[in-house]
């Protein structure tokens, strides 16, 4: 068996025998939702990513070690960090892999200072500046107000927001969420204007909301991140500080629903929020209309 087809094969049982397995156990008779299938992609994307700059390199999994790992690691094109970490950890557990390591990573809160009055005032700018590109308002705006990951930003397609009248609703989990006024019409716009570079012809031939430079793909993570890095967005930091937020002001059902994530991680990101919505409602309760 030549070295390429193992290591296919081993590909192969990671997405079918790994990720498709526990999804299809999870989800019972249920279809998938939008979030879960961007979830597996991503994941077997990470892991293609990397077998294949390991072929590129004449390794392979087995022969792979820490130094090679870490100078992987620190390739500035390097994406999908804690998924690929995912992966190698598969790889060492099921002995395709030796001596490897990359610690998973939890949100325990965010890595910095809460920065509340920098978020505000991002979400005001991104609102009002005109200089700026639709699509990099919307795209900063989703992560900054919503706690949207850049991967489901990037992936967002026609069928994801639904406009009926004055209404416009986007499915960002499994629940979709009506946005205000300001930023349904700036996603409005996006979605009679957006082009990606080898757009030809009208935005409707295109289902995504943010086009990459070749035809039929979404704008890829990595280059959507350094358009929001070039207007002052800082996705990881900026994401946390919203997650921060919303932990701390929505209950965690809620919060599961809107970021597709299961209702124990929305908890988890109460607890290390702080974030206790029972007193947060009887606070509200309290309030008197002026």
């Amino acid at each position: 068996m030549t070295r390429h087809s193992v290591e296919r094969r081993i590909l192969h049982g990671y997405a079918v025998w790994h990720h498709l397995r526990r999804l299809r156990r999870r989800i019972g008779e249920q279809h998938t939702t939008q979030l879960q299938d961007l979830n597996v992609r991503c994941h077997v994307t990470a892991a293609d990513n990397f077998l294949t700059w390991l072929a590129g390199e004449r390794l392979t999994s087995g022969s792979c070690t820490q130094p090679d790992l870490e100078r992987w690691m620190a390739d500035p094109d390097f994406s999908y960090r804690d998924e690929t970490g995912h992966f190698i950890r598969w790889s060492v557990q099921h002995r395709h892999a030796h001596g490897l390591t990359c610690g998973a990573v939890r949100w325990t809160g965010p890595q910095g200072t809460i920065d509340s009055e920098k978020r505000w005032a991002d979400a005001r700018r991104l609102l009002n500046d005109n200089t700026l590109p639709t699509a990099d308002r919307v795209a900063g705006l989703l992560l900054i107000l919503y706690a949207q990951k850049i991967s489901a930003i990037s992936q967002l397609t026609v069928d994801d927001v639904d406009i009926t009248g004055e209404a416009v609703a986007i499915a960002f989990g499994t629940s979709p969420v009506t946005l205000p006024a300001p930023l349904a019409t700036l996603v409005r716009e996006l979605v009679a204007t957006r082009r990606g570079k080898a757009k030809i012809g009208t935005p409707d031939n295109s289902p995504w909301h943010f086009p990459g430079g070749q035809p039929g793909r979404p704008l890829s993570d990595s280059r959507l991140g350094l358009r929001l890095h070039k207007i002052g967005i800082r996705p990881q930091q900026d994401r946390s500080t919203a997650l921060f937020t919303l932990a701390a002001e929505l209950p965690a059902t809620i919060l599961a629903r809107m970021l597709g994530v299961h209702i124990q991680v929305a908890v988890q990101w109460q607890k290390a929020s702080g974030g206790d919505w029972a007193a947060y409602a009887a606070e509200v309760s309290r309030r008197t209309t002026s």
